[in-house]
């Protein structure tokens, strides 16, 4: 199971936003930090398939991004995340997927297991403008996880959750990331640093650190050296 990115870059008119990526991920969680502008979010966009390179390539074990196959191994969490206010959280799921293409009892059996999985078990028939901001977060990963996905992209998961809702998607994502190539990126330094087993650091387009979580300590004083307290957020 692995994802290799090669020589990945994408332009858009006199702004290079990815610059010759070369990554080659594995099971587990891989975090992605770097400030606002990094081009975090459109990597993230185009290993999803959703743009297509200037240059280079992405593949999930052989296959190509924007495949069907590749489509079928991917879930995807994108940094803001679309739902119906007037659904209710399980109707919601259900929508997904028969978008996603799950048999009406396929749907039904994952979408209960899921919503036991994110903790909405007790709030599925309440409408989503109803639930707080860490509950549609929840709700966002459940739909990602519909298909069973093998190849795991979240950009920005936790962006405006409270402490206690952020500690608990760390838990959420580290229990993906045992059976899943799992890449999250944010720009906050301490989302990643109790779950990711390696870090990547993005700055103008281009990977400017890539090492494994052991070298926690100095990741922070790295990250401030490389971008000041630009888009930083311990």
């Amino acid at each position: 199971m692995e994802l290799v990115i090669d020589r990945l870059s994408k332009q858009f008119q006199a702004k290079i936003a990815v610059d010759r990526v070369s990554l080659r991920l594995g099971p587990g969680v891989t975090g992605l930090l770097g400030p606002n502008g990094a081009g975090k979010t459109t990597l993230m966009r185009l290993i999803c398939g959703i743009l297509k390179p200037t240059a280079g390539t992405v593949a999930f074990d052989g296959m190509d991004a924007g495949s069907e196959k590749y489509r079928a191994a991917l879930g995807y969490l994108p940094q803001d995340f679309g739902y119906y206010p007037d659904f209710t959280g399980r109707d919601f799921l259900m929508y997904m997927a028969a978008l996603k293409g799950l048999s009406k009892a396929e749907a039904r059996r994952r979408c209960g297991q899921l919503l036991e999985m994110v903790g909405l078990a007790d709030v599925q028939k309440k409408k989503v403008k109803t639930w707080s901001g860490g509950m549609r977060q929840r709700l966002g990963i459940a739909q990602a996880l519909l298909n069973d996905p093998k190849l795991l992209i979240l950009d920005e998961p936790t962006a405006g959750l409270d402490p206690r809702e952020r500690v608990r998607f760390r838990e959420l994502i580290a229990a993906l990331g045992r059976d899943s190539v799992v890449l999250l990126s944010t720009h906050i330094v301490s989302d990643v640093e109790h779950i990711a087993g390696r870090v990547l650091i993005m700055g103008d387009g281009q990977i400017v650190h890539d090492g494994a979580w052991d070298a926690r300590e100095d990741l922070e004083a790295f990250y401030l050296a490389q971008f000041g307290e630009e888009g930083h957020d311990a």
